[in-house]
């Protein structure tokens, strides 16, 4: 791989440039959408290997590039375009009053981040989560090797963040929450995330761990956190229009969502009721796909 020269990548919001050969990129077949209900997506993808993995993640998830594992995809679907990508402006976050009120309910979880390493603890708590919230989804067969592919196979600057409930002595409390999290040049990105589906002294956990990487980006002085894919007409998705300001890339580039938009937005999301929305073949959260081998190479 050459690395001498800066290479214009374009996609989406425009050119983008990164120290590395321009990468190879391939497209999946046809499968059935994991999102919406009688439709089929594709994904055009590229591998990330090499000594400027990182910054080549860094330039293409400015143009909407999600990673799995040692890829990085983004939907390319014929006859839609419901998958957008979104981000929040962590410098101007402003919480809503339940939003603050899930923030101080769950002030006192120890968050830790740890190296991209699994363990028996973490699959035990993701497979409660897949089991209650996407059940019969992609992921609910993925087995403890699956999930340490998932978690260690990393080309980039990723850490595995931890939520505990506290204990009296200081020895590490029962885990809740977790979340693989890639590092980027402009932001967190929040690649997926899972907690305790039904803890009866505690909810939205979930919503937590997103208003705690918002604070985590404006601690360390990173203007964005990446949320993945918003799905207009999704029941699963609706959860990321209720940040704000909230961006999403178009063919322009990124673009504010405006406050009359998203109140309209938040206002049918609410009305949504996500135990309706039956469990699709293949289902999956956060943009990443439930089997990886769709993004093998061959030859």
């Amino acid at each position: 791989m050459h690395s001498a020269a800066v290479t214009p990548i374009e996609g989406f919001g425009g050119p983008v440039t990164a120290p590395v050969r321009f990468p190879r990129f391939f497209v999946t077949s046809p499968a059935p959408c994991p999102y919406l209900p009688g439709r089929s997506e594709r994904k055009v993808f590229t591998e990330l290997k090499g000594p400027h993995a990182d910054q080549l993640n860094d330039a293409l998830g400015r143009i909407g590039f999600r990673r799995s594992q040692t890829v990085a995809y983004r939907p390319s679907c014929v006859d839609c375009a419901a998958c957008v990508s979104v981000r929040v402006v962590a410098q101007e976050f402003r919480a809503s009053s339940a939003q603050k009120r899930n923030l101080k309910a769950n002030s006192d979880l120890v968050a830790t981040e740890c190296r991209a390493w699994s363990t028996a603890e973490q699959f035990e708590l993701l497979q409660r989560y897949l089991g209650q919230r996407h059940p019969g989804g992609g992921m609910a067969s993925m087995d403890e090797v699956d999930f340490a592919d998932m978690v260690e196979h990393t080309p980039v600057d990723t850490v595995l963040i931890e939520y505990r409930e506290p204990t009296a002595d200081g020895t590490p409390g029962r885990l809740v929450g977790a979340c693989l999290t890639d590092r980027q040049g402009d932001g967190l990105s929040m690649i997926y995330s899972f907690y305790e589906p039904d803890h009866r002294g505690r909810s939205g956990l979930g919503n937590y761990i997103i208003l705690d990487h918002i604070r985590r980006a404006l601690a360390e002085g990173l203007p964005y956190v990446y949320l993945g894919y918003w799905v207009d007409g999704s029941v699963r998705m609706q959860y990321k229009v209720r940040y704000r300001p909230l961006e999403r890339l178009t063919r322009d580039g990124w673009a504010r969502i405006g406050d009359a938009e998203q109140d309209r937005l938040i206002t049918a999301a609410t009305a949504m009721r996500r135990d309706t929305a039956a469990p699709l073949d293949g289902s999956t959260k956060d943009g990443v796909p439930g089997v990886q081998e769709q993004y093998r190479v061959v030859g």
